[in-house]
């Protein structure tokens, strides 16, 4: 059984949940090591196979870098004593020094992997500071073996040009869990106000401003629905926003992947739009809440030019448009009728679910290349 030792920024995130579980399912035996986010709770992994390095805080990269050194200082003696992996996985820039650090512990014959699912905009300045780190990430991942990403904008934008190990796209596909599928409420009761749902990391002041603009101005034709962590630091005022505004409300957190199906199924519309890094990672990115819509029924709504446009795109779902100004909204949004957002509906409902969710096939094939690793096998390839 293949041995993997995931080293993660923050433990609480669903994300690297997915990651483990799904590494799990295809047959690895996982430990974990990583920080855990201040006033989060731990995740729901075997207490026995995670080790917690220290706090940090969201919004806090100096912070964050500030704790990864302390780490250093007394990993290789934490980790001394613990089972010797076959691969060692960073997941994102700042677990590389971590990584590094045991490799060398253990004698610099295992494969290491790095796993980079957002590209940090301090890496894309045009000044010192972005040459100083791009410097940096050059350096960390020398000796790397593989590159696992989840965008092939990523790749086409970022590494393609500043250079990385070979590549493997890992898609934030959702897990399909019990097999249980969501189903937009179009589909059943095609009346009553259309209702979109923002959920996951909320962290774009612009698509609140948005929602919360569209709203008012549809006077309940138009209800929105946000669910999950918001990052508060990139608000003026959160919670003022979204009391102010009768027809958006805050439903709070939820379960993943338990509640999917549920959440889902509460709404027409899937508010796949980012500004957070416009032009740049939230560009290039293929979002979690794009798969889990999907998965579950609802239709995404993307921003022209944008990875996620791109999907639809290919897949010809959902509702693309030019930019979230009120006049483009209220065009695209306002005078839908229930029968059109139907016949969008059973679109997105028709595609295989595989598209949008991750199967056991995955989960092996995952393991399978990360085994290939140990007997020096670099090909680039993909899973679908």
């Amino acid at each position: 059984m293949l041995k993997v030792l995931y080293l993660t920024p923050n433990l609480a995130d669903p994300a690297a949940a997915r990651r483990i579980s799904m590494m799990r399912t295809g047959g690895a035996e996982v430990a974990v090591a990583g920080f855990i986010r201040k006033g989060a709770a731990l995740p729901s992994l075997d207490a026995s196979s995670v080790m917690v390095l220290g706090e940090t805080e969201d919004g806090r990269f100096g912070q964050r870098l500030v704790a990864v050194a302390k780490a250093l200082a007394g990993i290789a003696g934490r980790m001394r004593d613990a089972g010797v992996p076959d691969v060692i996985m960073a997941r994102n820039l700042e677990m590389l020094p971590l990584a590094n650090r045991l490799r060398a512990m253990w004698g610099e014959r295992h494969p290491l992997v790095y796993e980079c699912l957002d590209i940090h905009r301090l890496l894309l300045r045009r000044d010192m500071i972005g040459y100083a780190m791009r410097g940096a990430e050059r350096y960390l991942s020398a000796k790397t073996s593989l590159l696992t990403t989840s965008s092939p904008g990523f790749l086409r934008n970022y590494f393609d040009i500043y250079g990385g190990p070979p590549a493997l796209i890992v898609e934030n596909k959702a897990p399909i869990g019990d097999g249980a599928r969501g189903h937009n409420p179009a589909l059943a009761a095609p009346d009553g106000p259309i209702r979109i749902g923002w959920f996951g990391a909320l962290r774009c002041s612009r698509s609140l401003a948005a929602l919360s603009g569209l709203t008012q101005e549809m006077d309940g034709r138009i209800e929105v629905v946000l669910r999950g962590r918001p990052a508060r630091t990139e608000f003026d005022d959160f919670d003022g926003q979204v009391t102010a505004q009768p027809h958006l409300r805050f439903a709070g957190p939820y379960r993943n992947p338990d509640d999917l199906p549920a959440i889902y199924s509460d709404v027409h519309f899937s508010w796949a739009i980012d500004f957070f890094e416009a032009g740049q990672n939230s560009a290039w990115l293929l979002p979690n809440r794009l798969y889990e819509g999907c998965l579950h029924g609802a239709i995404p709504i993307a921003v022209a030019g944008t990875e996620t446009a791109a999907f639809l795109e290919r897949h010809c779902i959902g509702l693309i448009i030019a930019d979230i100004e009120p006049q483009t909204l209220r065009a695209a949004l306002g005078k839908l009728d229930m029968a059109t957002v139907k016949t969008m509906a059973a679109r997105v409902a028709a595609l295989d679910p595989a598209l949008f969710s991750y199967g056991q096939a995955d989960c092996r094939a995952l393991v399978s290349r990360l085994s290939s690793l140990t007997s020096n096998s670099h090909l680039i390839t993909e899973v679908a």
